[in-house]
Protein backbone atom coordinates (compact mmCIF):
# COMPACT_ATOMS: atom_id res chain seq x y z
CA UNK A 1 0.00 0.00 0.00
CA UNK A 2 1.41 2.87 -0.74
CA UNK A 3 1.50 5.42 2.50
CA UNK A 4 0.42 8.72 3.18
CA UNK A 5 3.45 11.02 2.58
CA UNK A 6 1.02 14.02 4.93
CA UNK A 7 -1.69 14.18 6.74
CA UNK A 8 -3.92 15.34 4.10
CA UNK A 9 -2.75 11.90 1.46
CA UNK A 10 -4.42 9.07 1.79
CA UNK A 11 -2.70 5.55 1.60
CA UNK A 12 -4.01 3.54 -1.81
CA UNK A 13 -2.72 0.51 -2.66
CA UNK A 14 -0.90 0.30 -5.72
CA UNK A 15 -2.55 -1.52 -8.63
CA UNK A 16 -0.68 -5.21 -7.79
CA UNK A 17 -1.72 -5.20 -4.42
CA UNK A 18 -5.11 -4.93 -5.12
CA UNK A 19 -6.67 -8.33 -4.65
CA UNK A 20 -10.16 -9.75 -5.78
CA UNK A 21 -11.30 -10.75 -2.10
CA UNK A 22 -10.97 -7.39 -1.06
CA UNK A 23 -12.97 -5.82 -4.14
CA UNK A 24 -15.69 -8.18 -3.68
CA UNK A 25 -15.96 -7.37 0.26
CA UNK A 26 -15.93 -4.05 -0.45
CA UNK A 27 -18.57 -4.48 -3.19
CA UNK A 28 -20.78 -6.75 -1.36
CA UNK A 29 -22.58 -3.88 0.95
CA UNK A 30 -25.33 -2.48 -0.50
CA UNK A 31 -24.09 1.06 0.52
CA UNK A 32 -20.82 0.77 -0.62
CA UNK A 33 -22.20 -0.50 -3.96
CA UNK A 34 -24.49 2.39 -4.05
CA UNK A 35 -21.29 4.67 -3.69
CA UNK A 36 -19.78 2.43 -6.68
CA UNK A 37 -22.48 2.68 -9.12
CA UNK A 38 -22.79 6.55 -8.92
CA UNK A 39 -19.34 6.74 -9.06
CA UNK A 40 -19.89 4.61 -12.50
CA UNK A 41 -21.61 7.08 -13.87
CA UNK A 42 -20.31 10.24 -13.29
CA UNK A 43 -18.09 12.15 -15.19
CA UNK A 44 -16.02 13.41 -12.81
CA UNK A 45 -14.71 12.45 -9.12
CA UNK A 46 -17.67 13.60 -6.73
CA UNK A 47 -17.15 14.92 -3.13
CA UNK A 48 -17.95 12.36 -0.09
CA UNK A 49 -20.76 15.15 0.45
CA UNK A 50 -22.77 14.65 -2.78
CA UNK A 51 -23.96 10.77 -1.33
CA UNK A 52 -27.25 11.02 0.60
CA UNK A 53 -26.35 7.67 2.29
CA UNK A 54 -28.87 6.24 4.82
CA UNK A 55 -26.44 6.17 7.52
CA UNK A 56 -24.58 8.34 9.92
CA UNK A 57 -21.74 10.36 8.63
CA UNK A 58 -18.82 8.28 10.51
CA UNK A 59 -20.42 4.88 9.03
CA UNK A 60 -20.14 6.69 5.51
CA UNK A 61 -16.42 7.79 6.77
CA UNK A 62 -15.72 4.18 7.15
CA UNK A 63 -17.43 2.90 3.73
CA UNK A 64 -15.47 5.28 1.67
CA UNK A 65 -12.38 3.69 3.55
CA UNK A 66 -13.06 0.11 3.09
CA UNK A 67 -13.43 0.93 -0.83
CA UNK A 68 -10.38 3.18 -1.11
CA UNK A 69 -8.17 0.51 1.00
CA UNK A 70 -9.68 -2.73 -1.26
CA UNK A 71 -8.92 -0.09 -4.10
CA UNK A 72 -12.23 0.77 -5.68
CA UNK A 73 -12.24 4.19 -5.42
CA UNK A 74 -8.95 6.85 -5.77
CA UNK A 75 -9.65 9.19 -2.74
CA UNK A 76 -7.80 12.93 -2.76
CA UNK A 77 -8.53 16.17 -1.56
CA UNK A 78 -9.39 19.09 -3.25
CA UNK A 79 -9.51 22.13 -0.54
CA UNK A 80 -11.62 21.03 2.27
CA UNK A 81 -13.44 18.46 -0.17
CA UNK A 82 -12.62 14.88 0.05
CA UNK A 83 -12.86 13.62 -3.59
CA UNK A 84 -13.55 9.91 -4.90
CA UNK A 85 -12.92 8.53 -8.27
CA UNK A 86 -13.58 4.82 -9.46
CA UNK A 87 -10.40 3.48 -10.50
CA UNK A 88 -11.46 1.62 -13.47
CA UNK A 89 -8.73 1.28 -15.52
CA UNK A 90 -6.99 -0.43 -12.64
CA UNK A 91 -10.08 -2.76 -12.00
CA UNK A 92 -10.69 -3.42 -15.75
CA UNK A 93 -6.79 -4.62 -16.00
CA UNK A 94 -6.69 -7.03 -13.23
CA UNK A 95 -10.51 -8.19 -13.53
CA UNK A 96 -11.56 -7.99 -17.26
CA UNK A 97 -15.71 -7.47 -17.16
CA UNK A 98 -16.09 -8.02 -13.52
CA UNK A 99 -16.75 -4.60 -12.23
CA UNK A 100 -19.08 -4.12 -15.47
CA UNK A 101 -20.82 -7.92 -14.66
CA UNK A 102 -21.26 -6.68 -11.01
CA UNK A 103 -23.02 -3.10 -12.22
CA UNK A 104 -25.35 -4.34 -14.64
CA UNK A 105 -26.49 -7.34 -11.97
CA UNK A 106 -27.02 -4.33 -9.52
CA UNK A 107 -28.82 -2.67 -12.01
CA UNK A 108 -31.10 -5.77 -13.29
CA UNK A 109 -31.66 -6.60 -9.38
CA UNK A 110 -32.86 -2.76 -8.49
CA UNK A 111 -34.95 -3.26 -11.52
CA UNK A 112 -36.31 -6.33 -10.81
CA UNK A 113 -36.88 -5.53 -6.82
CA UNK A 114 -38.12 -2.26 -7.07
CA UNK A 115 -35.12 -0.88 -4.99
CA UNK A 116 -32.86 2.09 -4.98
Amino acid sequence: MTAATSARELAHPVRDEIRLEGLLHALSDPVRLRVVRDLATAEDELSCSYFDLPVTKSTSTHHFRVLRESGVIQQVYRGTAKMNGLRRKDLDALFPGLLDSVLTAAAAEESRLGTA
